[in-house]
Protein backbone atom coordinates (compact mmCIF):
# COMPACT_ATOMS: atom_id res chain seq x y z
CA UNK A 1 0.00 0.00 0.00
CA UNK A 2 1.37 3.65 -1.00
CA UNK A 3 0.51 7.00 0.45
CA UNK A 4 -1.36 7.21 -2.65
CA UNK A 5 -3.98 4.48 -2.21
CA UNK A 6 -6.36 6.44 -1.38
CA UNK A 7 -6.22 9.17 -3.60
CA UNK A 8 -6.10 6.56 -6.54
CA UNK A 9 -9.00 4.85 -5.12
CA UNK A 10 -11.37 7.92 -4.98
CA UNK A 11 -10.01 8.97 -8.43
CA UNK A 12 -11.55 5.28 -9.88
CA UNK A 13 -14.64 5.98 -8.57
CA UNK A 14 -14.77 9.38 -9.36
CA UNK A 15 -13.84 8.19 -13.29
CA UNK A 16 -16.92 5.64 -13.34
CA UNK A 17 -19.73 8.23 -11.81
CA UNK A 18 -18.43 10.51 -14.64
CA UNK A 19 -19.26 7.58 -17.37
CA UNK A 20 -22.37 6.85 -15.28
CA UNK A 21 -23.72 10.71 -15.64
CA UNK A 22 -22.30 11.14 -19.79
CA UNK A 23 -24.52 7.85 -20.25
CA UNK A 24 -27.70 8.85 -18.29
CA UNK A 25 -27.30 11.90 -19.87
CA UNK A 26 -27.50 10.45 -23.85
CA UNK A 27 -30.53 8.38 -22.20
CA UNK A 28 -32.23 11.31 -21.48
CA UNK A 29 -31.10 13.54 -24.60
CA UNK A 30 -32.84 10.40 -26.90
CA UNK A 31 -35.93 9.70 -24.70
CA UNK A 32 -37.62 10.62 -28.17
CA UNK A 33 -35.88 8.98 -30.57
CA UNK A 34 -37.37 6.76 -33.01
CA UNK A 35 -34.75 6.16 -35.58
CA UNK A 36 -31.48 4.49 -33.87
CA UNK A 37 -30.54 1.98 -35.00
CA UNK A 38 -30.98 0.88 -38.61
CA UNK A 39 -32.05 -3.32 -39.02
CA UNK A 40 -30.34 -5.46 -41.21
CA UNK A 41 -34.34 -5.38 -42.91
CA UNK A 42 -34.42 -1.64 -43.55
CA UNK A 43 -36.32 -0.41 -40.62
CA UNK A 44 -35.37 1.30 -38.03
CA UNK A 45 -35.40 0.63 -34.33
CA UNK A 46 -35.74 2.86 -31.58
CA UNK A 47 -32.84 3.86 -29.38
CA UNK A 48 -32.60 1.31 -26.35
CA UNK A 49 -31.61 2.46 -23.01
CA UNK A 50 -27.60 2.26 -21.97
CA UNK A 51 -26.57 0.85 -18.35
CA UNK A 52 -23.50 1.01 -16.88
CA UNK A 53 -22.29 -1.94 -14.98
CA UNK A 54 -19.42 -1.43 -12.70
CA UNK A 55 -16.79 -4.23 -10.88
CA UNK A 56 -14.15 -3.83 -9.01
CA UNK A 57 -10.81 -3.21 -10.18
CA UNK A 58 -8.49 -6.35 -10.75
CA UNK A 59 -6.09 -7.41 -8.09
CA UNK A 60 -2.96 -5.79 -8.69
CA UNK A 61 0.22 -7.58 -8.50
CA UNK A 62 1.22 -6.15 -5.16
CA UNK A 63 -1.60 -7.29 -3.83
CA UNK A 64 -1.10 -10.76 -5.24
CA UNK A 65 2.40 -10.84 -4.04
CA UNK A 66 1.17 -9.64 -0.16
CA UNK A 67 -1.38 -12.63 -0.06
CA UNK A 68 1.56 -15.01 -0.99
CA UNK A 69 3.91 -13.58 1.55
CA UNK A 70 1.17 -13.86 3.83
CA UNK A 71 0.52 -10.15 4.71
CA UNK A 72 -3.05 -10.22 2.88
CA UNK A 73 -4.44 -6.65 4.24
CA UNK A 74 -7.87 -6.75 1.77
CA UNK A 75 -7.40 -3.28 0.49
CA UNK A 76 -9.58 -2.36 -2.24
CA UNK A 77 -8.04 -1.59 -5.65
CA UNK A 78 -10.77 0.97 -6.68
CA UNK A 79 -13.66 0.30 -9.27
CA UNK A 80 -13.49 0.04 -13.00
CA UNK A 81 -16.44 -0.03 -15.74
CA UNK A 82 -17.15 -3.59 -16.59
CA UNK A 83 -19.38 -2.47 -19.52
CA UNK A 84 -22.11 -0.33 -21.23
CA UNK A 85 -25.48 -2.53 -21.33
CA UNK A 86 -28.29 -1.85 -23.34
CA UNK A 87 -31.83 -2.25 -20.83
CA UNK A 88 -33.81 -5.21 -22.92
CA UNK A 89 -37.26 -3.83 -21.56
CA UNK A 90 -39.85 -3.42 -24.26
CA UNK A 91 -40.37 -0.23 -26.28
CA UNK A 92 -42.90 1.91 -25.25
CA UNK A 93 -46.37 1.80 -27.90
CA UNK A 94 -47.79 5.22 -28.38
CA UNK A 95 -50.82 5.57 -30.71
CA UNK A 96 -50.13 8.53 -33.11
CA UNK A 97 -51.29 7.56 -36.76
CA UNK A 98 -50.07 10.73 -37.74
CA UNK A 99 -46.20 10.34 -37.30
CA UNK A 100 -43.82 9.34 -40.06
CA UNK A 101 -42.38 6.16 -37.78
CA UNK A 102 -46.06 4.81 -37.11
CA UNK A 103 -47.39 1.11 -38.18
CA UNK A 104 -50.12 -0.38 -40.14
CA UNK A 105 -52.48 -0.48 -36.65
CA UNK A 106 -50.94 3.78 -36.11
CA UNK A 107 -48.81 2.65 -33.19
CA UNK A 108 -45.32 4.34 -32.81
CA UNK A 109 -42.58 2.59 -30.49
CA UNK A 110 -41.01 5.08 -28.60
CA UNK A 111 -37.44 4.31 -26.60
CA UNK A 112 -37.46 2.45 -23.22
CA UNK A 113 -36.00 5.46 -21.73
CA UNK A 114 -38.03 6.67 -18.42
CA UNK A 115 -37.34 9.91 -17.60
CA UNK A 116 -37.75 9.90 -13.49
CA UNK A 117 -35.40 7.07 -13.42
CA UNK A 118 -32.89 8.42 -15.57
CA UNK A 119 -33.01 11.46 -12.85
CA UNK A 120 -33.07 8.87 -10.10
CA UNK A 121 -29.80 7.67 -11.69
CA UNK A 122 -28.21 11.01 -12.11
CA UNK A 123 -28.82 12.18 -8.42
CA UNK A 124 -27.27 8.69 -7.18
CA UNK A 125 -24.23 8.96 -9.44
CA UNK A 126 -24.22 12.80 -8.65
CA UNK A 127 -24.30 11.86 -4.92
CA UNK A 128 -21.71 9.15 -5.16
CA UNK A 129 -19.41 11.45 -7.24
CA UNK A 130 -20.07 13.86 -4.45
CA UNK A 131 -19.13 11.15 -1.71
CA UNK A 132 -15.68 10.63 -3.43
CA UNK A 133 -14.71 14.51 -3.35
CA UNK A 134 -15.29 14.32 -0.12
CA UNK A 135 -13.23 11.01 0.66
CA UNK A 136 -10.54 12.43 -1.94
CA UNK A 137 -10.39 16.17 0.15
CA UNK A 138 -9.81 14.11 3.55
CA UNK A 139 -7.30 12.03 2.09
CA UNK A 140 -5.58 15.01 0.93
CA UNK A 141 -5.27 16.95 4.00
CA UNK A 142 -4.60 14.06 5.76
CA UNK A 143 -1.26 13.74 3.88
CA UNK A 144 -0.38 17.36 4.45
CA UNK A 145 -0.82 17.33 7.81
CA UNK A 146 1.52 14.27 7.56
CA UNK A 147 4.17 16.50 6.04
CA UNK A 148 3.35 19.22 8.31
CA UNK A 149 4.86 17.19 11.11
CA UNK A 150 8.24 16.72 9.43
CA UNK A 151 8.50 20.51 9.65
Amino acid sequence: MTIFHSLNTSASALTAQRLRMDIVSANIANAQTTRAVLNEDGTYEPYRRKMVSFAPRKESFAAILQRARGADQRLGEGVSVRQIVNDQTPFKEVYNPIHPDANEQGYVQLPNVDPLKEMVDLMSATRSYEANITSLNASKNMLLKALEIGK
